[in-house]
């Protein structure tokens, strides 16, 4: 499995990957007046997983890992990719 970011229009996206193609979200960062908002996927309502006006890119994606979204999916014991990726366009 593997988990990276990938480069959205106002920001980016924490994606997992799968062996078998199947791609879930896990996070996002999205680009603001006010800095950056940043987001960490949950099963449940949990409003600390959402922040708004985080100062940079950096912080906003540290804010989502810090989460391990990953893990909801039994993705246990991986690291996040250092290089972003370009959008993804399914076929």
């Amino acid at each position: 499995m593997k988990v990276y970011w990938e480069e959205r229009r106002k920001g980016q996206r924490l994606v997992l990957d799968n062996e078998s193609g199947q791609r879930e979200e896990l996070g996002g960062v999205r680009e603001t007046k006010q800095g950056y908002d940043a987001f960490a996927k949950t099963f449940g309502y949990d409003p600390g997983r959402a922040m708004k006006g985080i100062p940079t890119m950096n912080d906003a994606k540290e804010f989502v890992e810090s989460f391990s979204p990953w893990e909801l999916f039994d993705a246990h014991d991986v690291t996040v990719e250092p290089d972003v990726k370009p959008p993804f366009l399914s076929e």
